[in-house]
């Protein structure tokens, strides 16, 4: 999902998310079975938003676990596989967790990570939440670039390997534009664009949403 700011992706991707209430139009998740739900304890999606987080005496463990409360039982009790997924959740997001190293990692303060590290775990936190759908604003914009590419490769992965939806919010035009299948282009005034990047840039979409051409800035 691209375009400049204040044309409302947030905001869409909150509503999607059941967050906030729609103007106008309902949401539905069709194919699964599923009910969206607002309090992010969902088996239908997962949301990663971009707002910087303070968990006071939050573990990494406690935070990425979270993901698994729609799977466990009323008491909370993390299962043998439960702790798997947790492990194999933070392990994909760049996190060395081999060994005796695992437990560092876990046992360690949420508020103790840079902004980069806490926007992996929560990312983490969404993979464990294993829904077939996942959303996610601006989702690389603490992370330093191998980590970028580490994360939307990750999820390009997930995306065609596994079949989940991925809708992404970014600024990252040139990561957005090599990896996506399909670009959601938001023009404000102007409605909305679904379609391949190639497609939209022979439209000239992107100089229309964003007022300039993008790909020649300084011509």
């Amino acid at each position: 999902m691209l375009g400049p700011n204040g044309c409302g992706k947030s905001t869409l991707l909150r509503t999607l998310a059941g967050l906030q209430p729609a103007l106008e139009g309902e949401v539905t998740v069709t194919g699964y079975g599923l009910r969206v739900r607002g309090d992010g304890c969902s088996k239908a999606l997962a949301l990663v938003l971009t707002e910087r987080l303070s968990m006071e005496n939050t573990t990494v463990h406690d935070v990425v676990a979270m993901g698994r409360y729609p799977y466990t039982s009323f008491l909370g009790g993390l299962s043998d596989e439960d702790e798997r997924i947790v492990r194999e959740a933070l392990e994909q997001v760049g996190f060395d967790v081999s060994g005796v190293r695992y437990n560092a990692v876990t046992s360690s303060m949420f508020n103790a990570h840079s902004d980069g590290e806490k926007q992996r775990i929560l990312i983490a936190k969404a993979l464990a939440q294993q829904t077939p759908i996942i959303l996610l604003d601006e989702p690389t914009a603490h992370l330093d670039l191998p980590h970028r590419i580490l994360v939307l490769r990750l999820l390009r992965k997930l995306a065609h390997e596994q079949g989940k939806i991925v809708l992404i919010s970014t600024h990252e035009l040139d990561l957005a534009l090599a990896l996506s299948d399909r670009i959601l282009l938001m023009t404000p005034g102007k409605g909305v664009q679904l379609d391949t990047a190639e497609a939209l840039k022979k439209a000239d979409a992107f100089t229309s949403a964003f007022g300039m051409d993008i790909f020649n800035p300084f011509g």
